[in-house]
């Protein structure tokens, strides 16, 4: 179907009082479908109406077009009807006079009994009979909505545009007024574009939801094509599949323009000192025990040691925020799982974007918890799992792991697999924000997860849930969290880049000793930081030993800190991670593996602050993988080892192209 309505590279500025201008919109390109309901989402001041305006033709472009059926949009008309929040009624006109006002003005063409036959068409259409003869002061809010809408239809417009209609009404009428709406574009084919702040309202209404970042250059931010059935009823929507995680990209998305907007509030030039290239960061932590060593490096002022005076944690809730917040530059640095360095690297957000990791912070702490209905089915092994799934093929499963490249996921499908289990047949694995785990294990959402602490030792202590396999039994003593940053951030800060991993290094050793459990499980439990009792916090000191609901006992596997081999990072655990995310398919194999490794893993940042440290015992090499299906890993053929694999997605290889070391950008 070709474009109903076209926004083309649209740019607008404002000129300012003061002098200079006011950068609105920039690089807007968007292609609308005839008959398709559009709706606009983003946080006051990214450019919403100011766009809606340009489409209405209400006001025009700096630099770029809008185009209606081809031809450029440069004044207002019939053929595109606005409704606004306010109404816009003659307040001494009826409600049928307030209608064929439009009408008349419009459809001169036409004979009077038509344009009349018309106006009292559009009154029946949104139920508004029996107040026809009615002044806009004898009308409620949403009686008022009404006739504006009718008198927006009557005239048969090309394009209906809507600058947040319901949002000045109570819920009541806002959610009959919403139905009312989509019946009428759909019985009439109607093509809109609504402006709105509630995400619930776009994900009933719209065919694709356009999410906009902040101002000032506001541009598309993602387009979320909403494949909902229609005709959708407002309370049997939220029953869709599909709705929950519909919603919670937009929030996702919303609370990240949030995040941003905080951050570039508070972004200042780098600050020098102590010998220092920079020593004001802002490091992402995520809400789970290994996010330990960030925390207590802020608390008991290892940061400040080494001179990092102006340290800020940024809270996120999904690994996802991580990422976006490395990739956007707005984060400094952050705790990562093991495998994000590789995907970024290798171009799991598209493009590649080297980063590297200098500091394995955590190893282990990680398990794979199902729900407690499995075990009163006398689930407790691997084989167990298998054949309840061969016998339930009529029933679709699901798992939860927190990003494909986390070590959650590539433990999980590795389980599986070595158990004769497809993770990508056999059931359905579904990313979700760690905090929302044991909420989605309850409601029945999701049959289990891999996840690390405190999801599963509290999944166990509220009954929902109960540990099938932990890490230990998986992998001992795998990567589980590293510091991770930008590879043109660490050229261009390289002595802040040690002094981070040896500031980072002194909180693992305080993490580790088991004096200092109490102080950190307290610190940790905050509400800035974990927000959970102290009880769901495990650090490995023997109070969390039993994960099963029913008292069989299981050793829980805790975050491991510190010690020999423990924080050194390693080219051969790296390695193993790209085969297993080609294995699934998120990537290529590539075949300049071993540049792709020397990027990421800095061993020489590490064995500087080690150095520095006086603790070079914990330098030490950890060797080959052992897993627990008795395969030992080495990085002398990891192509081989690919195609020796039974289950596995379809390998492919591919250069992956990496720019030149550099500095980073201003």
């Amino acid at each position: 179907m070709t474009s109903f309505v076209t926004v083309e590279s649209l740019e607008k500025t404002f000129s300012l009082q003061g002098g200079g201008n006011y950068v609105a919109l920039k690089g807007i390109d968007l292609e609308i479908k005839q008959g398709e309901f559009i709706s606009l989402i983003g946080h006051s001041g990214c450019g919403k109406s100011t766009l809606l305006n340009m489409v209405a033709g209400l006001d025009l472009p700096t630099d770029g077009v809008v185009m209606l059926q081809g031809e450029q949009i440069l004044r207002p008309g019939p053929d595109k009807m606005v409704v606004f929040q306010n109404y816009s009624l003659l307040p001494w006109m009826t409600v049928r006079q307030n209608i064929a006002l439009a009408v008349n003005n419009v459809m001169k063409d036409l004979s009077a009994v038509e344009r009349n036959q018309i106006v009292e068409e559009h009154i029946d259409l949104v139920g508004l009979r029996h107040a026809v003869d009615k002044p806009p002061d004898q009308l409620s809010g949403g009686m008022k909505q009404r006739v504006a809408i009718a008198r927006a239809l009557a005239t048969r417009p090309k394009l209906l545009l809507l600058d947040e209609p319901f949002g000045a009404l109570d819920a009541l009428t806002r959610g009959n007024l919403q139905e009312q709406l989509m019946k009428i574009c759909e019985e009439s084919h109607v093509t809109a574009v609504m402006v709105t702040h509630d995400v619930d309202e776009a994900l009933l209404l719209s065919d694709r939801i356009v999410m906009l970042t902040n101002g000032p250059e506001s541009k598309i931010g993602q387009i979320m094509e909403v494949d909902i059935p229609r005709p959708r009823k407002r309370m049997e929507v939220v029953n869709h599949p599909n709705y929950y995680s519909y919603r919670s990209e937009i929030i996702y998305f919303l609370n990240q323009q949030k995040q941003i907007k905080k951050l570039r509030a508070r972004k200042t030039t780098a600050i020098a000192r102590h010998g220092l290239e920079k020593i004001n960061l802002e490091i992402g932590f995520v809400p789970l025990t290994a996010a330990a060593p960030l925390i207590i490096a802020k608390e008991k002022g290892f940061f400040t040691h080494h001179g990092l005076d102006e340290v800020n944690l940024v809270r996120e809730s999904s690994w996802r925020g991580i990422q976006d917040g490395i990739a956007g530059k707005y984060l400094d640095a952050a705790q990562m799982p093991s495998g994000m360095p590789v995907w970024l690297t290798v171009g799991g957000l598209g493009e590649p974007l080297p980063v590297v990791s200098a500091l394995t912070m955590t190893r282990n702490g990680n398990a794979i918890t199902l729900d407690k209905r499995f075990f009163d089915k006398g689930i407790t092994t691997l084989a167990e799992l298998k054949r309840m799934l061969l016998e339930s093929v009529d029933e679709r499963h699901t798992f939860g792991v927190v990003h494909p490249a986390s070590m959650h996921n590539l433990l999980l499908r590795y389980w599986l697999a070595a158990g004769g289990v497809d993770p990508d047949k056999d059931l359905t694995i579904s990313t979700i924000p760690p905090a929302q785990m044991v909420a989605q294990l309850e409601a029945g959402n999701i049959d289990g997860y891999c996840i690390g602490e405190p999801w599963n030792i509290r999944a166990s202590l509220d009954k929902i849930g109960y540990t099938i396999a932990t890490d230990l039994e998986i992998w001992d003593g795998h990567p589980g969290k590293v510091l991770g940053v930008r590879e043109d951030w660490a050229n261009t800060y390289p002595n802040t880049h040690v002094a981070l991993v040896k500031a980072l290094l002194e909180a693992c050793a305080y993490c580790a000793n088991p004096e200092n459990h109490p102080e950190v499980q307290a610190i940790l439990s905050q509400p800035q930081y974990l927000d959970c009792e102290m009880d769901y916090i495990g650090l490995g000191d023997g109070s969390h030993s039993t994960c099963d609901i029913k008292g069989s006992p299981r050793e829980n596997s805790h975050p491991q800190f510190f010690g020999a081999g423990v924080n050194r990072p390693s080219r051969t655990e790296h390695l193993w991670i790209l085969t297993q995310l080609a294995r699934w398919g998120d990537i290529p194999f590539p075949r300049n593996w071993v540049e792709i490794l020397e990027r990421i893993c800095k061993v020489s940042v590490f064995s500087i602050a080690s150095r520095e440290l006086e603790l070079e015992d914990v330098s030490y090499s950890r060797g080959p993988i052992q897993l627990f299906d008795g395969t030992t890993f080495t990085a002398e053929d990891p192509i081989g080892y690919l195609n020796h694999l039974k289950i596995k997605h379809d390998v492919y290889m591919a250069d992956i192209p990496l720019k030149a070391p550099g500095i980073l950008a201003a």
